[in-house]
């Protein structure tokens, strides 16, 4: 019986690890695009940047990615609305995978997929396990049926999704217009 509740006991230190630090890189890579901390883009560049990439209007879709990673990086911080939180994170990322990294090797040295992927993997642990004992939803009771809570997210993530590359170009063309733009405008 100690064996038992010493894994669980190292269960929930591994779920509060997992929720810091994806929480962490999560909500600073939101505070990136909402506020430009951390030498990030500030909401209008990434407004620019999602236009860039065939999302417009840019500003609402810039606005939901940095409020998907930020607010949902705090909600994992906190272990609070389990699952809520790593659907943010699980929706940007699939959303920088399609529009950004789709066309490209997975490797993130080659411009790929590897990082979302990675957090998209982390994120989907802990809506599966839950936040774990050292949370704000086992300290306030909270506790909704997590698999229903993920249908009706994930079904919200690919609806997003394809509303957003309906007649969309393919990624690496939408990236080269976007650079060619840029080039054009320092010139």
């Amino acid at each position: 019986m100690g064996r038992r509740r010493n894994a669980g006991g190292m269960g929930d230190l591994a779920a509060l690890v997992l929720r810091l630090v994806l929480g962490l890189f999560m909500a600073g890579h939101g505070a990136q695009k909402l506020f430009g901390w951390f030498e990030g883009p500030s909401l209008q560049d990434t407004s620019q940047f999602m236009e860039s990439i065939g999302l417009q209007p840019g500003r609402p879709w810039a606005i939901t990615a940095g409020l998907s990673e930020f607010g949902g990086g705090l909600l994992m911080i906190l272990g609070l609305l389990n699952p809520v939180g790593p659907l943010g994170a699980i929706g940007s990322m699939v959303m920088a995978t399609v529009k950004v990294h789709a066309d490209k090797p997975i490797w993130v040295t080659e411009g790929g997929a590897e990082l979302p992927a990675t957090n998209m993997a982390a994120a989907t642990a802990l809506m599966l396990n839950g936040p774990g004992k050292y949370s704000l939803d086992r300290a306030l009771g909270i506790q909704w049926p997590r698999w229903l809570v993920a249908i009706l997210g994930l079904v919200t993530i690919a609806l997003t999704v394809a509303v957003a590359t309906r007649g969309a170009p393919p990624p690496q063309e939408a990236e080269d217009e976007a650079r060619e733009e840029l080039a054009g405008e320092e010139e």
